[in-house]
């Protein structure tokens, strides 16, 4: 079976906590601060794999978790920054968040890495929070999460020239012909349930060939096969579009075809096409070629005849097909190293709802402050307050109307108004 989309959960590690220790040798009573910073958490990358091609892998897999940053210690230890985790994927594959649809890779060449889930950082220890009116701090941070996210995964197929046409027009027998590719083949519709990938040897060159499943009337909005398999074309330079020539109207299903592929992606139709009509070893077909060759000539597109069956014109067309290669321009993806993520700063910086039985803060930065405090120490505690004041979210809740003994809800975390 061939896996071309996947779901998965990825979550980075989170930030180690930040250490409140103080400095305890002989004759040196009064020792300073020194508890050390937390370490990163790992970050998740995706990582292009040459030996993969599908996404079958993540059936059996699909949560990933990278390591958590060690805690800080006493005498100013920095916590170990957590291992990276890499993810590995097929050429091709197109990575989106799940939740919000937004593109975070597109990964095409070997060894390409992206990152997708950015690893917290760690909490600082007591020793920054030291300052010439406050020489003893007895705070610390906890570390911050990690990003988490679910993504979802679709493959692309990379290959030079891909094979559209109706169901049934040949296109696997074709495939089968001109390389070692060994598709399924039955006289119905919908004998190929998955994309194909061959290579096509001429002379000294080769190429990647891909039997796209047969597209029908609608393909664009989902009907047969279609939905799935049409983003496969979209790295393809050449289009061989097969004709049936044991079709009722083949130039009639050659429009519908290209109408489908311009409703799906306006790029597709101007992709560069030879029409090639097939079973030119039927008479029927031999009947129809001169006014089929003469309906796409007026188009401007090249037309061709063979028979993949007993192989006639199929040599003329692959040697054809090799020049057509030669002479389109070559398309240069942009390839970086790695992709970076961003948090995008919110519009608002806070948000305040009144809830049945409380209120509600939202916004990333207090939600982050929120988590990082370790309520354990009231020196941390006084200065999440001042934090609130800064922000202006203490004079905002005041003004919403909220009273000494409500709950007061930021994140996880449920505080009593004072």
């Amino acid at each position: 079976m061939f896996f071309d989309e996947a779901k998965i959960y990825v979550k980075a590690g989170d930030g180690g906590n930040g250490c409140v220790s103080f400095r305890r040798e002989k004759y040196i009573p009064f020792g300073g601060p020194n508890g050390g910073n937390g370490g990163k958490g790992g970050d998740v990358y995706l990582v292009v794999d040459p030996h993969l091609n599908t996404l079958i892998h993540f059936k059996k897999r699909s949560h990933f978790k990278a390591q958590r940053g060690g805690h800080g210690r006493g005498k100013n230890q920095t916590g170990k920054q957590g291992e990276d985790l890499t993810i590995a994927v097929p050429p091709g594959t197109v990575a989106r968040d799940a939740d919000t649809d937004q593109l975070l890779a597109d990964l095409t060449q070997s060894g390409q890495r992206a990152l997708v889930a950015r690893g917290g950082r760690g909490g600082r220890g007591n020793a920054a929070f030291a300052t010439s009116t406050n020489q003893a701090p007895r705070l610390a941070e906890n570390g911050e999460l990690g990003q988490e996210r679910w993504l979802r995964l679709e493959l692309k197929l990379i290959a030079d020239v891909g094979i559209i046409g109706v169901p049934n027009a040949g296109k696997s027998t074709l495939l089968s012909v001109v390389s070692a590719a060994r598709p399924k083949i039955a006289e119905y519709p919908f004998t190929t349930l998955q994309p194909n990938l061959g290579v096509v040897m001429v002379d000294d060159r080769d190429f990647v060939l891909a039997d796209i499943p047969g597209l029908i009337e609608g393909a664009h909005a989902g009907a047969g096969l279609g939905h799935q398999f049409l983003r496969h074309v979209e790295r393809t330079r050449l289009l061989i579009h097969l004709l049936d020539g044991a079709s009722a109207d083949p130039l009639g299903d050659f429009e519908k075809i290209n109408d489908e592929l311009a409703l799906f992606d306006p790029q597709l139709a101007r992709k560069s096409q030879v029409v090639v009509l097939n079973k030119m070893d039927l008479p029927q077909t031999q009947e129809l070629w001169p006014r089929v060759s003469r309906e796409i000539k007026k188009l401007e597109l090249e037309a061709m005849s063979i028979s993949a069956v007993t192989g006639q014109g199929v040599p003329t067309l692959l040697q054809r097909i090799v020049n057509l290669l030669d002479s389109l321009p070559k398309e240069k993806p942009v390839v970086e190293e790695e992709v970076k993520v961003f948090r995008l700063e919110e519009e608002k910086p806070f948000s305040i709802t009144q809830e049945e039985n409380g209120w509600r803060v939202r916004g990333a930065k207090v939600e982050r402050v929120v988590a990082m405090t370790n309520w354990e120490y009231d020196e941390a505690v006084m200065r999440f307050q001042r934090i609130l004041e800064a922000m202006g979210i203490s004079a905002a809740l005041e003004e919403a109307g909220v009273k000494v003994g409500d709950t007061v809800r930021i994140g996880d975390t449920e505080l009593e108004w004072q």
